[in-house]
């Protein structure tokens, strides 16, 4: 195939160029695949009618400007995430904005633990650091609920971290989700949170 080095530095070119141009969409994650001269790209996103726009007006003009970067056929994929308040990506950004808004760091806290144990997380567990709430000295800030067993390889546990550029400096937030145990004497439990992860409405651009 096409040299390593460049497919990887296309990816990274569109990987970007999609965080950064759909702050509206709630991007969790952009997967690339190359399969036979094609790059196919799957965002998941929390609101994806943000991104296909009026009768799919917007996704057009997204894959147009996609394919400038790329000389592979550029096929998108919009996967929608039902529960985006179980996603560690979209809590995580979510309570940056909220800092960036200078909402109290407690407050928003607070409220993340609530909504993903409302919708089915088995625990949860949040770190801010940085100057919270302004203070002039910096310290890291936890809350946890529920549930999240860091060891054991069968958690299945969802993590993500992102940072705050505040009025005061960097805020670091990091977040574990954990959704239940995989069972290992049940195949199925595995397929399914794959299953999970790629059709959670799956619409396909054409």
């Amino acid at each position: 195939g096409r040299d390593y080095a460049q497919l990887l530095k296309e990816d990274v070119t569109i990987r970007k160029y999609i965080m950064k141009n759909l702050p509206q969409a709630a991007v969790s994650k952009v997967v690339i695949e190359r399969p036979a001269k094609l790059c196919r790209v799957s965002i998941y996103a929390a609101r994806p009618g943000v991104i296909i726009g009026k009768k799919g007006a917007d996704i057009e003009k997204l894959r147009s400007k996609l394919a400038t970067m790329t000389p592979s056929e550029v096929k998108l994929n919009i996967v929608e995430i039902r529960k985006p308040e179980i996603d560690a990506k979209l809590v995580a950004q979510g309570i940056a904005d909220q800092l960036v808004r200078r909402i109290a760091f407690r407050r928003a806290m607070k409220r993340a633990v609530q909504s993903a144990l409302r919708l089915g997380a088995e625990g949860i567990k949040i770190v801010c650091g940085g100057r919270l709430g302004g203070a002039e000295i910096a310290r890291v800030e936890w809350y946890r609920e529920g549930r999240v067993p860091l060891h054991t390889l069968r958690a299945n546990i969802d993590y993500a971290d992102t940072e705050a550029l505040t009025a005061y400096g960097i805020i670091g937030i990091k977040v574990w989700i954990f959704k239940g145990e995989i069972l290992a004497h049940d195949p199925t439990a595995q397929d399914r949170l794959m299953l999970e992860a790629q059709t959670s409405g799956v619409r396909p651009a054409r």
